[in-house]
């Protein structure tokens, strides 16, 4: 009975890792105890434990359904040994869930392509006239197109797919060059690998080197589980994160080569306040995948969650001191330096970054020479700051975020302010709904003297982001002079339930003083 109380207490806290070794031990004592089992069943996915997922499924089904999760475990299970005629009984089994039915012809299709006997493409049309599984049917095709052999019309479909997939726009055209580049289609696999996103880059310098690429899905267990972690992906965005981890850990079952399930697993795990279970999922994504710089950016990231930032900076640190340190590996140690607020450390980073993809003759992207001015500006080095923001701005002349960045330094210090607002006013166009920028745009109208402008500019600032410092101070100052003091002492006094240190200091003293040009807001 502790045994099983601790268990229970493990996870409902979000132990999933101890839930499921109790509920393990349990099952060896009471290895028929249904009830028992399904709750081992819940723990093990959420854990990541297929061995014990299995069993426990195996046990909830002898009295019973498994429900999807235990199909899902079963169908895993035919596909590695191999038995596609429980494999088709599972997805069979699959279509009966009210909910997740619309996966089985997708599931169908790809059976069918791991065991010839079928057209995938036929059974995949039964889901493109779903609702539900029309999206993920029109994204598996081009896969299912390669993986049957017909490379030049899979190669054809996949761009436009992954065109409109996101950030996994990256994820399935390397997926489809590793298989490409396995069959030796070395040319097609290039044409699949263009971009200079950093896992594209990753793959196409292994596919020079004549390297094989990580992560192809070429297989029915493949095909299942970047479906699965497709769906997983989809939950979270419901808000049912739970269901959404179960689907990312089982997508970990049936493809654990696939960097992709790894490390939406991890970010499903971290978002949920599970650090340490997101730093062990992090760990199967090995160092020559295309996604291993996006693991090592993730795991310094929950370092820092769990409050070890030493471990964080010293593993960061170590990457730009190897003999051969990346392009990645200065922009990741400037940003802990940045997340840290150690920006006269930050910036030397950024600026490394910059040196380096010079040295190799490529230009450095605007975002990054934004990155480097910021730091710059954080740290004190207005000269140097300004300079790279306007390389910035040089670059990324129609970027509302550099238009913003670069005008409202130069109010910060009272300088250039036609300018400034020129530039603030360009970046409103571009992001009519960017608070901040409305906040920006709103306090050049009250520089130039124009208050009522500048108060309704903030007023609707504030309404978008009610709790920001900022926007806060800056009504209140345009209230103070408009005579307004009532309410500009009630918006200072939001602005200082979140301000720092020096920003709290001058708030205060407005609250007792009232507005002084030297207590003026940045």
């Amino acid at each position: 009975m502790r045994a099983y109380v601790q268990a229970r207490v493990a996870g409902s806290g979000g132990a999933a890792g101890k839930a499921a070794e109790g509920y393990a031990s349990l099952l060896a004592l009471s290895p028929g105890d249904r009830e028992l089992a399904a709750r081992a069943l819940a723990q093990a996915i959420q854990a990541g434990d297929r061995p014990l997922a299995l069993k426990a499924a195996r046990i909830v089904a002898r009295g019973g359904d498994a429900g999807v999760h235990g199909r899902l475990l079963f169908l895993d299970d035919a596909l590695r040994n191999r038995d596609w005629k429980n494999a088709a009984l599972e997805i069979d089994r699959i279509q009966e869930d009210r909910i997740f039915a619309f996966m089985a012809p997708i599931l169908r299709a790809w059976l069918a392509v791991e065991t010839g006997k079928g057209d995938p493409l036929a059974l995949l049309a039964a889901a493109q006239t779903d609702p539900i599984g029309g999206p993920y049917a029109a994204e598996h095709g081009p896969l299912i197109l390669l993986a049957s052999g017909k490379s030049a019309d899979g190669a054809a479909a996949l761009p436009v797919i992954a065109e409109g997939s996101g950030a996994r726009a990256s994820r399935l055209r390397i997926a489809g060059a590793a298989l490409l580049a396995r069959r030796g289609d070395r040319k097609a696999a290039l044409g699949l690998l263009q971009g200079d996103e950093a896992p594209v880059a990753a793959a196409r310098a292994l596919l020079e080197a004549r390297q094989p690429i990580p992560g192809e899905i070429g297989t029915a267990a493949a095909g299942t589980g970047e479906l699965l972690v497709r769906i997983a992906v989809d939950l979270n965005r419901q808000n049912v994160a739970p269901l959404a981890i179960d689907f990312a850990r089982l997508a970990t079952f049936f493809a654990p080569e696939n960097s992709e399930t790894w490390l939406v697993a991890s970010e499903l795990l971290g978002a949920s306040g599970r650090p340490g279970e997101a730093l062990e999922a992090l760990s199967s994504i090995r160092p020559g995948d295309p996604f291993a710089i996006q693991a090592k950016d993730n795991r310094i990231g929950l370092l820092v969650a769990l409050g070890d930032k030493d471990k964080a900076l010293a593993e960061a640190s170590a990457a730009v001191k190897s003999p051969a340190p990346t392009f990645s590996d200065w922009v990741r140690l400037g940003d802990l330096y940045s997340d840290l607020k150690r920006h006269d450390e930050a910036a030397p980073a950024y600026g490394a970054a910059i040196d380096l993809a010079a040295s190799k003759g490529e230009a450095a992207r605007w975002s990054l020479h934004l990155l480097h001015g910021g730091a710059l500006e954080q740290a004190g080095s207005w000269p140097e700051a300004r300079a790279a923001l306007q390389r910035a701005y040089a670059l990324a002349p129609d970027q509302a975020v550099v238009l913003n960045y670069l005008g409202y330094a130069q109010l910060e210090r009272r300088e250039n302010v036609e300018q400034a607002m020129t530039l603030i006013a360009e970046a409103a166009k571009r992001a009519p709904d960017s608070a901040q920028i409305t906040d920006s745009l709103g306090w050049a109208h009250y520089l130039r003297g124009n208050v009522p402008k500048a108060i309704e500019l903030l007023e609707r600032a504030a309404e978008a982001e009610p709790a920001d410092p900022a926007i806060n101070e800056h009504l209140g100052d345009a209230y103070y002079s408009a005579g307004r003091r009532y309410e500009a002492r009630y918006a200072w006094e939001a602005a200082l339930l979140a301000a720092e240190s020096d920003d709290a200091a001058r708030l205060r003293a407005k609250l007792v003083a009232g507005l002084t040009p030297k207590l003026a807001s940045p």
